[in-house]
């Protein structure tokens, strides 16, 4: 076998090329080892593969924001299913991915400094297990605060939920890194996921009566020389107590 350079011994390649022996790159399997430790390395990395889901899938809930994310076997405890802190990354996953990746939100640059996580209220439902089946994430809009979005994750495989979390997202300011108002193109944006049944309850109280009309009657102070209807009846309770 030929020697190159500083006496590595090289080795014929199936495409006729020389390279040298051992490492990654030498040897006959030395691509077959660069594709295992890239499988690895996919495995191992941050779920960063997630995606939309498919078309089926979103015409099931239409308004809410769907993407499928893997189950890893890492995830796994000692009881044999996925950890319940491992869950709250794939609520992480869908909210990161609809403030941050969605479409509109890029293209409108919606959100420029972020967001924080206020509050999380997480209800486990059932148990969940590696499988190859993807999960799938699906949010939607509860109501929308002065600077904060109410929103509602479900992670389940169809059609069961594993787990329902409401978290509550707040837009944040950049100077400050403190919490600001949303913009009116933030509003419309967050607006689109909220459900219809509930969008609609939000128009009928916009359209209730105001505040001044359901206020109920003053109580009219008593003139002098008459005496209160109240406290006569008070007076009467009493005596016919005596």
């Amino acid at each position: 076998m030929p020697l190159g350079r500083r006496g590595a011994r090289q080795h014929r390649r199936p495409d006729g090329r020389r390279g040298r022996g051992g490492g990654l790159d030498g040897g006959p399997d030395g691509g077959r080892t660069r594709r295992l430790l890239r499988q690895v390395a996919a495995c191992a990395a941050p779920r960063r593969g997630r995606r939309r889901a498919d078309a089926a899938v979103s015409a099931l809930h239409p308004g809410a924001h769907v993407l499928t994310c893997p189950t890893r076997w890492s995830d796994v405890d000692e009881n044999g299913h996925i950890n319940n802190a491992r869950l709250v990354g794939y609520v992480q996953e869908g909210i990161y991915d609809l403030f941050c990746h969605h479409a509109t939100a890029v293209r409108e640059s919606l959100f420029p400094s972020g967001f924080l996580i206020a509050r999380h209220e997480i209800d486990y439902l059932e148990q969940l297990h590696h499988r190859p089946e993807p999960l799938t994430v699906r949010l939607s809009v509860e109501r929308l605060g002065r600077s904060s979005a109410h929103v509602v994750v479900n992670v389940c495989r169809e059609p069961q939920v594993f787990m329902r979390a409401r978290t509550v997202v707040v837009a944040r300011d950049r100077e400050s890194g403190r919490s600001r108002t949303l913009s009116e193109n933030e509003r419309r944006f967050l607006t689109g996921f909220i459900p219809e049944s509930a969008r609609g309850e939000a128009d009928r109280a916009d359209a209730s009566p105001s505040a001044p009309h359901t206020v109920p009657p003053q109580r009219v102070p008593a003139r002098s020389g008459t005496a209160s209807p109240v406290r006569g009846s008070r007076r009467r309770c009493r005596a016919s107590a005596a």
